[in-house]
């Protein structure tokens, strides 16, 4: 599963912010569901839409950025 392919960006849906699968759900709101201790069960039985691809895939964006940020080099 590549999360490019689950997650959208669409300039007039949400500011533009990183959406799952065209919905106006977005990557953050699902981290957000995850950071306060949320389990998948329960942000699934609360968005019926979404699937635990989806999920995944806001994790996956998540540890890539994160990768990313990382990488970047070191500023005094």
């Amino acid at each position: 599963m590549q999360y490019q392919d689950i997650l959208t960006i669409e300039a007039r849906k949400r500011s533009g912010q990183l959406c799952i699968r065209g919905m106006r759900i977005t990557v953050y709101d699902v981290l957000s569901y995850l950071a306060s201790g949320m389990s998948y069960e329960e942000i699934l039985e609360d968005f019926p839409y979404l699937t635990q691809e989806d999920i995944l895939a806001c994790l996956s964006y998540a540890a890539d950025r994160d990768r990313d940020l990382l990488s970047l080099p070191k500023t005094c």
